[in-house]
């Protein structure tokens, strides 16, 4: 009968689909001037049922994401097949196969409106914002070049565990109480309230008082286990008065709430269920409280929320949750880096920075390049010896955690690996002497796999224990925290550094990831492009700029204050000039020569120019702090820690005094280098132009190098 009816009805009559048109109002826009900030604030999830809803909201937007990049994946696809419609009007042939912003959207509405499931968790307006992440992150990014003219890879579909965040749609700032997402309700005095701490003086009554409490202080007394506030219930005068006379009255929401802080989350549009609530633990410590004023006391600048997860061991269900605000303020700074910024923005200094592999040198004179202004300064950031050793004691726990994971699954899928060597060996050794087969429980071999080398069974059709699962998740904890250490400490080294030398810097402009592929676990451990991201962001706030400079135009690692070109190649710690007589560090004149250098598009790195006249006046007034400043011996950790020592430069008859980190003869008076004192492993591989070779290319090959030549050109002409 419904068949019937439908087949009766003209398509011209059929009411075509609606969406939402465009605002009538003035749209909303963020001025240029408007700072943006994000807090982190910790949710508390530890009740089971909250738990569950979330993982399910977890479940169902990873769903809608993978559907979309697979989508995207096919489409991109098209769009490079399509060759004529491309060339002819290639916009036009975008819109056709839906790669717009709009066209994901459209996408991501027809995937939750076929999969009736994702009504009872997620919104459209989830969806839609998701859908806007993917065209951002994956579509927009491959089909159009960025100013280097870099595209991305095509869109692929990622995996489980790295999807970590929702992000959430930015709250309407013409419509008071409009969050189409996820909400923040209660206010930051009602959270003191309601977990005041019990020695908490009672005049102590609002956030400001408890801020300016001394720090060690006790703020908040809240429980291991946070309940989840209640929606308010029961009416609200509304301020109004009906024609009897009578006030007007309205039923109370979540926007009547001032007690403690909770992100609200109403649930799917098609879900009668309670809305999910998750309440917020902040730092109960007095000495947090100034940050937590700045961001939360004024909720007219909460702008978006996400909600994002992290991997936490100790945490139920394997995840802690975390609530990213983004504020409408400018970044929280305290009043002592207030202070030290102020008087690092009035030190009138020009600095330049050297990036290694193991170390980062930076090196500054006087704005006005005069010694009665002030004297030369050098610094070098390496390694300690404490720090040397907490790495290594971290290398081995996580090579003992890979070991243990691999362990496990080698127990836990014992058909998919073959016996080792020693087991084979045990095996016919009980075979000879009639003894019964032993059964091997954790099998050492290879993994199964066919004439080409494909694994019989793929990796995630492997069966996974409870302790491989927790083991997985502790690793990759450690691997966060480890991450988050080392941002924590370049940005005291950069704090440190522009309170030293002032915010106006030079840096040259090199490839962080050409260094990976040669010295990739050394680069780890002292990650000098972290660093140096960290002090340029620093001198950004403190007033200043840091420069890059190009390599192609400087040659800053190949030149001498007076201008003469001194040939080093990478395992020459030690700069020798014979034209003037300088003999310092490599990295220490590189830095030196940085501050030298003048950009004509502050923007475009390749503009820069070396000022040959300006070094050479700076080397005769500064002689004597230059000397100082410039040592004349390799640093500890200055090396690079493979490729530097060659079996050639210590074998009999190797001319005395020319070690593998120098080609000539040192210097009198800078005595011999670390590595000349410490014998080489005998390395039976081509050395084909790097430091310390000899006229032949290996060790054991006689006759001269037939790449020598070749080589050297090819390094001059670069």
């Amino acid at each position: 009968m419904r068949t019937e009816l439908l087949e009766a009805v003209p398509a011209s009559d059929v009411p075509a689909r609606r969406f939402r048109g465009k605002n009538k109002g003035k749209r909303w826009t963020r001025g240029e001037d408007t700072e943006l900030a994000v807090i982190r604030l910790p949710l508390d999830v530890h009740d089971h049922g909250t738990r569950h809803r979330t993982e399910q909201l977890y479940s169902a937007m990873w769903s809608v994401k993978r559907a979309l990049q697979r989508d995207a994946r096919d489409a991109v696809a098209a769009y490079w097949a399509g060759d004529v419609r491309r060339e002819t009007d290639a916009k036009a042939w975008r819109l056709k196969l839906g790669l717009s912003r709009e066209g994901m959207e459209r996408r991501a509405y027809r995937h939750m409106e076929d999969s009736k499931h994702l009504g009872h968790h997620v919104t459209k307006a989830l969806v839609m914002h998701q859908a806007d992440e993917v065209f951002e992150t994956s579509v927009s990014r491959h089909l159009f070049p960025d100013s280097s003219g870099r595209r991305h890879g095509r869109p692929e579909v990622g995996r489980w565990w790295d999807y970590t965040r929702i992000p959430g749609r930015a709250r309407s700032h013409t419509t008071a109480r409009k969050w189409e997402t996820f909400r923040l309700h209660g206010t930051f005095s009602g959270h003191l309230d309601t977990y005041r701490h019990r020695d908490l003086a009672p005049t102590v009554t609002t956030p400001e008082q408890a801020a300016a409490l001394p720090p060690g202080a006790r703020v908040l007394e809240q429980p291991g286990r946070m309940l989840a506030p209640s929606r308010p219930s029961g009416r609200i005068e509304t301020g109004e008065v009906t024609a009897t006379g009578k006030p007007k009255t309205r039923a109370a929401t979540w926007w009547d709430h001032t007690g403690a802080l909770a992100v609200v989350f109403t649930g799917g549009a098609e879900s009668n269920r309670s809305d999910l609530v998750l309440p917020l633990r902040l730092p109960s410590g007095s000495g947090r409280w100034p940050r937590l004023l700045h961001f939360l006391n004024d909720p007219e600048t909460w702008h978006k929320i996400d909600l994002v997860r992290r991997r936490d061991a100790s945490a139920p269900g394997g995840w802690a949750y975390e609530a990213h605000l983004m504020v409408l303020c400018d970044g929280y700074a305290s009043p002592a880096t207030r202070a030290r910024r102020a008087a690092a923005a009035s030190l009138e200094r020009a600095g330049g920075v050297d990036g290694n592999v193991s170390n980062v040198s930076v090196v500054s004179f006087p704005a006005t390049f005069d010694p009665a202004d002030g004297d030369v300064e050098a610094t070098r950031v390496a390694l300690t010896d404490e720090e040397l050793a907490a790495l290594a004691k971290a290398r081995r726990k996580e090579r003992g955690r890979k070991h243990a994971l691999d362990r496990s699954r080698r127990a836990s899928n014992p058909g998919q690996y073959g016996p080792s060597k020693r087991q084979q060996a045990r095996t016919a050794r009980r075979q000879d002497a009639g003894l019964p087969a032993r059964t091997v429980p954790v099998p050492g071999g290879a993994r199964a796999a066919n004439k080409a080398g494909v694994p019989k069974q793929a990796y995630r059709r492997d069966a996974l224990s409870a302790g491989y699962r927790l083991n997985r998740a502790r690793l990759a904890e450690a691997a966060a925290t480890a991450a988050a250490a080392k941002d924590h400490r370049a940005r005291r080294i950069a704090e440190d550094i522009v309170a030293a030398h002032g915010a106006n810097l030079t840096v040259e402009d090199c490839d962080i990831r050409t260094w990976y592929r040669r010295w990739g676990k050394a680069l780890q451990a002292t990650t000098p492009g972290r660093v140096i991201t960290a002090i340029g962001r620093e001198c950004e706030k403190t007033g200043g700029w840091m420069l890059r400079a190009s390599t192609f135009t400087t040659k800053l690692s190949q030149t001498c204050f007076c201008g003469e070109t001194v040939t080093k190649t990478l395992a020459d710690r030690i700069h020798t000039c014979t034209g003037c007589g300088v003999v310092g560090d490599r990295d220490m004149v590189s830095a030196a020569l940085a501050a030298h250098v003048g950009l004509a598009d502050p923007h475009d790195s390749s503009t820069a120019r070396l000022n040959t006249v300006q070094a050479r006046n700076t080397q005769i007034l500064f002689h004597e702090g230059l000397q100082e400043a410039l040592p004349s011996q390799p640093q500890h950790g200055a090396r690079p820690t493979r490729g530097r020592t060659h079996a050639a430069a210590h074998k009999p008859g190797h001319p005395v005094g020319r070690g593998p980190l120098l080609d000539k003869t040192p210097p009198t008076g800078t005595g011999q280098t670390p590595n000349e004192t410490r014998p080489a492993n005998e390395r039976h591989k081509a050395h084909v132009g790097t430091a310390g070779s000899t006229d032949r290319c290996h060790p054991c090959a006689p006759g001269p190098c037939r790449h020598r030549a070749g080589i050297t050109a090819l390094r001059d002409d670069s």
